[in-house]
């Protein structure tokens, strides 16, 4: 569980990261849980590993890519972190071939005009549908680290609004990763971050826990739309 792992970080960092060993995670129950309460909630594991160094962290969209980003990280030879959720996932068909994952490689699911969403993980599926409703271009990320910079960059020269969405902390977690991508290039960007609020979240179903996190449908869709008022006022008023 993720929230197991954070009683397990200093041997995540003496007995695999500094030695490089090649370890792979498999994080289940990572972001809202459900009904065990804030102490079984995988809200932080993003932000606590994207720090370590040779870390490589996937996110898996649904339960046939969760299945190949497995494969992908069990290939490898160094440190490897897959965090999935708890339960079932969108109901995707099961490809049997295992294929390896290009390393860093994001996936562009929909181009669109104005507006780049960013999911990572679960919060891929309820994107694809905002993304549908506002024409929107629809990134699945898939990986954490390394992130995929130059598909940041691109969508940067491409769109007016970045808006990055996890099933994690915003502080630290994989959307700050593209922050700091941008600021690296020096790209002046409208970006903003969405993600689980900054405060413990309670029993629930995790459906429940999503919904009270403001990190379902609606929550993302009003978060969404909120940032392209404000851009849009930002334009009006730079032009006038």
């Amino acid at each position: 569980y993720s929230t197991f792992l954070q009683r397990a970080y200093d041997q995540l960092i003496h007995d695999v990261v500094v030695q490089e060993l090649p370890v792979l995670f498999a994080i289940d129950r990572a972001g809202c849980v459900g009904a065990d309460g804030p102490t079984h909630n995988g809200s932080y594991d993003l932000s606590f590993m994207r720090c370590l160094p040779n870390m490589v962290i996937m996110a898996p969209a649904d339960e046939n890519e969760c299945r190949q980003m497995l494969y992908t990280g069990f290939q490898l030879d160094q440190p490897v972190a897959v965090r999935y959720p708890r339960g079932t996932g969108p109901g995707v068909e099961i490809q049997q071939e295992m294929t390896a994952l290009p390393i860093g490689k994001a996936e562009l699911r929909r181009k669109g005009n104005g507006l780049a969403i960013l999911a990572f993980g679960t919060m891929v599926e309820p994107c694809e549908r905002i993304a549908e409703e506002l024409d929107a271009t629809l990134v699945n990320m898939r990986f954490v680290k390394p992130i995929d910079e130059m598909l940041i960059i691109e969508m940067c020269s491409e769109h007016d609004l970045i808006v990055t969405v996890e099933e994690n902390v915003v502080q630290g977690g994989a959307g700050a990763a593209v922050n700091e991508v941008i600021a690296a290039h020096g790209i002046k960007q409208n970006i903003a971050n969405y993600g689980l609020p900054d405060r413990l979240l309670q029993h629930g179903s995790r459906d429940d826990m999503l919904r009270d996190a403001e990190l379902d449908y609606d929550g993302i869709l009003n978060f969404i739309t909120a940032q392209i008022d404000e851009t849009e006022k930002e334009k009006r008023v730079n032009t006038a």
